[in-house]
């Protein structure tokens, strides 16, 4: 429950904050892709609202986030598939030990248990 308040108690003044800065910067900004040439009114170019730029950095950076976690944590899915593999093996094996008769006691065993 704390989390979920932390989270609205940074949450929605976050989005407050993107919300008053989206509507700051409606106004176009030229979008280059080439960094040789200088930024001029007749240089060629995009005409985009800054906002745009800056959600769209955002997303590509959160995405660019995903995409490294996930492939950090391929180990770890890797050996968590097999110690489920591993522990169905074993569940199966327990269940076939648990089924099969039981085995005549062991000579030596039984003469021990009588000296006690």
């Amino acid at each position: 429950m704390r989390k979920r308040i932390i989270g609205w108690l940074v949450l929605v003044p976050l989005c407050a904050i993107i919300l008053v800065f989206a509507l700051a910067n409606r106004h176009t900004v030229a979008v280059n892709f080439n960094p040789l040439v200088a930024v001029a009114g007749d240089a060629p170019g995009y005409g985009v609202p800054l906002f745009l730029i800056v959600y769209a950095v955002l997303f590509f950076g959160i995405a660019l986030g995903g995409i490294a976690v996930w492939w950090t944590q391929g180990a770890h899915r890797r050996s968590e598939k097999r110690l489920a593999r591993e522990n169905e093996r074993l569940k199966a094996e327990l269940d076939a030990a648990r089924r099969a008769p039981a085995r005549e006691p062991d000579p030596a065993l039984a003469a021990a248990d009588e000296l006690v």
